[in-house]
């Protein structure tokens, strides 16, 4: 049987802290998850390594939108990948895309080589995020992904959340015959995950399990927002160690 994985995706050390205590067993770090998350900062890996002890992979995504880059942000991941793994990151978790819609390999290649340098011969695990389910071609991804050595594909399924797009997860799951992890996120929590598991095969899921907790400021000065519109800037998304540890109590019990 595969082994049983959740991972949380976390953007600060209280959210990564929250997420061990729920139960995590690896972290996917990355910054300004509320836009889809980007980069985390070297520094931001480094304290989450040695407060939780917990295997992290750091998102590398250089900005918000699609994942077609010029040659100027594929130069920075590159560097960027070798430097999140020097940091103390376990893995990477990236995508890029041809402007048709497929996995842009030559791009890919790069990214995977710095970071595999960089790991100077301890493992480093490589995977694609969710720049799978906007591809044109699913299968053909797939099997991209694994002739590149890739360890893991984070996929909803090619929908707007993975229980929506159960019946291509399942698909997936068939196709990938144990060679590389199909790890189901968005939308995944406590009680659809022994509905996917039932439907799909897969025992890997992905998850940020937020709330939203009110910020420490007492003084709050009103009309002078500071981010995107309609977001309320003393609001903070973080993990919640309950809904973590629900989801692992319903992994646990498949």
């Amino acid at each position: 049987m595969s082994r049983k994985v959740l991972e949380i995706c976390v953007d600060s050390t209280a959210s990564a802290l929250a997420a061990r205590e729920g139960g995590a067993d690896r972290l996917e770090l990355c910054a300004d998850l509320s836009i889809g998350g980007t980069t985390p900062s070297l520094a931001l890996v480094r304290q989450v390594k040695a407060e939780t002890g917990l295997p992290v992979r750091a998102l590398l995504r250089p900005r918000a939108g699609d994942f077609c880059y010029d040659d100027w942000e594929l130069t920075q991941m590159e560097e960027l990948a070798a430097d999140l793994v020097q940091a103390g990151a376990d893995g990477i978790v990236t995508g890029v895309l041809t402007p048709e819609g497929a996995l842009n390999v030559p791009a890919m290649e790069r990214i995977c080589a710095a970071a595999r340098r960089a790991a100077e011969g301890r493992p480093v695990a490589l995977a694609l995020h969710r720049a799978f389910d906007v591809c044109q071609d699913a299968s053909a991804c797939l099997e991209a992904a694994c002739a590149l050595g890739l360890d893991t594909i984070l996929t909803s399924g090619q929908a707007a959340d993975a229980y929506t797009g159960r019946a291509l997860l399942a698909r997936m799951q068939q196709q990938a015959a144990g060679r590389i992890e199909i790890l189901a996120g968005s939308g995944v929590h406590a009680d659809n995950i022994p509905l996917l598991a039932r439907e799909t095969g897969i025992l890997s899921y992905h998850l940020s399990g937020k709330k939203t907790i009110p910020s420490r400021m007492i003084f709050r000065r009103p009309g002078v927002p500071m981010g995107l519109p309609g977001f309320e800037e003393f609001e903070l998304w973080q993990t919640d160690p309950e809904a973590v540890r629900r989801a692992r109590q319903a992994l646990d019990s498949l």
